[in-house]
């Protein structure tokens, strides 16, 4: 799709996610190793912040480190992990300085101490802008995320603070991570892969999903202004038909 076409400015998406995916095999297919991948991601992280911003998009997040991901050789997560905390020094300031608010959503107290207070100082920095909230998913699952819940959600009713017939979706959703953010309206995954990846399982229902074959390390602003565009050409039903939405 050409990054010509006309952006709907009444049609943009509040809440963008992303699945930063194929960092190692495009290192490798440059002769480089894995981290090599990792650290040429974070200028499109750059590009694609910018981009979000100009287009006015309230919420983006960002897939960075799933729980899984503690499962690959321990030299590419202490890498993973000495990059997250260089990279958040680097770039808090520009953010500060465009009104970007920095949140985290999955366990971040299983993280490395040093990145624990990296992530902590940031948030603290950039607390009070409202241009754009970057909400990076670290030691995330979806799964973790719902079992959470439930725990908190059983041991509100245990202690009587919650009656179980008041369960709906709005209440449980107040126990989520993400209680204060809206779903997304679009999810974005690189690489060519088509698949989840135990990401926002709950917040996902009725996401529209954009899948391109570019590898994160090469992914850009104008890959996602096309993703944009593509979501703008979907008719959006919830469940609906075509004439109710039209009427």
């Amino acid at each position: 799709m050409s990054n010509k076409l006309p952006i709907d400015k009444n049609n943009i998406p509040k809440h963008v996610a992303i699945i930063m995916d194929g960092n190692g095999r495009w290192a490798k297919q440059q002769g480089q190793d894995r981290l090599f991948g990792h650290t040429s991601g974070v200028e499109s992280v750059r590009s694609t912040i910018r981009k979000a911003k100009e287009l006015g998009i309230k919420f983006l997040t960002l897939y960075a480190f799933s729980t899984e991901n503690w499962n690959r050789p321990k030299d590419e997560v202490d890498a993973l992990m000495d990059l997250l905390v260089r990279s958040i020094a680097n770039e808090v300031d520009e953010l500060d300085e465009n009104d970007i608010r920095l949140v985290t959503i999955g366990d971040v107290s299983k993280l490395p101490i040093d990145c624990q207070k990296s992530l902590s100082w940031a948030k603290e920095k950039t607390k009070k802008n409202k241009s754009l909230t970057l909400i990076l998913a670290l030691n995330y699952s979806a799964r973790w995320e719902i079992i959470q819940a439930l725990k908190s959600i059983a041991f509100e009713i245990e202690h009587h603070k919650l009656m179980a017939d008041e369960l709906n979706e709005r209440v449980f959703e107040r126990f989520l991570s993400t209680k204060d953010i809206p779903d997304p309206e679009l999810l974005i995954r690189t690489s060519g892969e088509n698949r989840i990846s135990n990401f926002l399982l709950w917040q996902i229902a009725y996401t529209e999903f954009h899948f391109t074959n570019v590898f994160w390390p090469e992914f850009r602003g104008e890959h996602f202004l096309q993703a944009v565009q593509d979501y703008q050409n979907r008719e959006r039903r919830f469940g609906l038909v075509s004439e109710q939405i039209e009427d």
